[in-house]
């Protein structure tokens, strides 16, 4: 929140992209800190004035091909990504379309400001 503040004093008319995670809780009242705690962020975040913000909240993200700095375990999930995308299509998100749907909503915007794997798929295609 203090980088936050800082760069809102410095430039209040930035549009600012908070990445979260699928889970966080929004009431702040859930039972795991961590969702409480990044759920208390995203609320604080979207009550301060800039131009926009949004809050993106990714589950498993799949590596653009040829990344070198990625967790190993990803070497294990990719080969199945096409199937997780299948059946959990809520919970899984690739790094370009987060890439993509972050610089999407900079230049046009999104109805949402609360953004899941769904939306950050759909937004990234504009």
């Amino acid at each position: 929140m203090n980088f936050a503040n800082t760069l809102l004093k410095s430039n209040p008319e930035i549009t600012f992209c908070y990445v979260s995670g699928v889970g966080t809780d929004s009431t702040e009242k859930g039972r795991t800190m961590w969702a409480r705690v990044k759920g208390k962020t995203e609320n604080d975040l979207l009550k301060l004035s800039f131009k926009a913000a949004y809050m993106f909240r990714p589950g498993y993200i799949q590596p653009t091909k040829g990344l070198k700095n990625a967790y190993k375990v990803y070497k294990i999930f990719a080969p199945f990504y096409s199937v997780w995308k299948t059946l959990f299509p809520k919970y899984v998100v690739t790094l370009e379309e987060i890439g993509k749907a972050m610089i999407n909503v900079v230049l046009f915007g999104s109805d949402k400001k609360i953004l899941e794997c769904v939306d950050i798929a759909r937004i990234s295609e504009r």
